[in-house]
């Protein structure tokens, strides 16, 4: 049983949950920094898979995604571990610092503060959706992905759907869309070595 992957693990998602100021969406880009480009545990394709699915249960996400790579890792232990180094710094420092924070709440050093990470939060989720977007782009092809961006962005904001109704549509027509389009592919190279023979199609 190797401690190195214990190791890997907490100190990764203690640095998500003490650097994740700001609730979950600030911290999905530092957990996809360790897992996919620190410590290589996932690739930045199954990250979005997890992103997704996480999304579409109830609870915190950042917990749940804690919870996955330290499975993925080490097991259920692993999952505890992930868990447990990620919430325990911020409980920790909110039972320490919450009389503090509450007495200094209208300081202008406070207000000053939390007006500053903002903008860094908001790019860092900026970058994360360019390379999601990308992604789709080049696996649904420019008509879809844009097609599919617009109409996830009714759906939320004009219809108002719970985002886990809106992934759990866009996750079945995933399934299906390979699956036609792996067929469709299978179907050309059959006519393409057909033709290359000489045989009538």
């Amino acid at each position: 049983m190797s401690l190195s992957s214990y190791k890997e693990i907490t100190l990764a998602m203690l640095r998500t949950g003490i650097l994740g100021y700001g609730g979950g969406p600030s911290v999905i880009p530092l957990i996809q920094h360790e897992a996919v480009v620190k410590y290589k545990w996932i690739k930045e394709e199954e990250f979005g898979e997890i992103l997704a699915l996480a999304n579409a249960l109830p609870g915190p996400i950042a917990t749940k995604m804690a919870a996955y790579l330290g499975y993925q890792k080490k097991g259920t232990i692993g999952a505890i571990i992930a868990v447990l180094a990620h919430i325990l710094p911020a409980n920790i420092a909110i039972i320490a610092l919450l009389g503090t924070l509450y007495s200094l709440k209208d300081s202008p050093v406070v207000v000053g503060m939390i007006a500053a990470v903002r903008p860094v939060i908001a790019v860092m989720l900026g970058l994360m959706a360019y390379e999601f977007f990308a992604k789709a782009w080049k696996g649904l092809g420019k008509l879809l992905g844009i097609g599919f961006g617009l109409l996830a962005f009714l759906l939320l904001s004009v219809v108002e759907l719970h985002p886990a109704i809106v992934i759990t549509l866009f996750l079945a027509y995933g399934t299906s869309h390979f699956a036609i389009a792996n067929r469709m592919e299978r179907r050309r190279q059959r006519k393409e070595h057909e033709r290359e023979r000489g045989l009538p199609l």
